[in-house]
């Protein structure tokens, strides 16, 4: 587990490299606000509008990690404008692919049943364990961040390393 949640390099590059039908699943791509543990990130507030991207990424047809993705809603006319046409292509592809992107350190975190990210989880797959493990991490360009968790299911271990 510890190779997955601490590996700084494209997440969606390594699953590629384990998988030979790789897919992004497209869930939710709105604006709407920021969760209680994300404000007080850089850009948000409680009283925030972000927009939010969330996706699953699948390996052979299964769901791997779910990734949800945040930025301030004006940073879409500027830094991040397209995040708003990003689809069903990975968005690792455009982070390690564009000039001038910065990524800070991770951090991690077990999720519960309580936490806001594991509910929208088990919103989508009808259920899920009771404790996840999730990363975070910051991305900067021009000045305007992008925060991405990704929340890793117990099949991503399957996954040869």
């Amino acid at each position: 587990m510890r190779g997955w949640l601490t590996d700084e390099g494209s997440l969606t590059a390594r699953l590629k490299a384990r998988c030979p039908d790789f897919r992004v699943r497209r869930l939710r791509t709105a604006p709407g606000a920021v969760h209680p543990d994300e404000t007080g990130l850089a850009g948000l507030h409680g009283s925030s509008r972000a927009y939010v991207r969330e996706v699953l990424l699948m390996c052979d047809g299964r769901p791997v990690v779910f990734a949800h993705s945040v930025v301030p809603v004006q940073t879409l006319r500027g830094a991040w404008r397209e995040l708003r046409h990003q689809g069903a292509k990975p968005l690792g592809e455009t982070l390690f692919a564009r000039r001038g992107v910065a990524r800070h350190p991770l951090s991690f975190r077990c999720l519960l049943p309580a936490h806001p990210l594991h509910r929208r989880l088990t919103h989508y797959l009808g259920r899920a364990p009771a404790r996840l493990w999730a990363r975070r991490s910051l991305f900067v360009r021009e000045g305007a961040p992008l925060w991405v968790t990704e929340v890793f299911l117990p099949t991503v271990f399957e996954l040869a390393p």
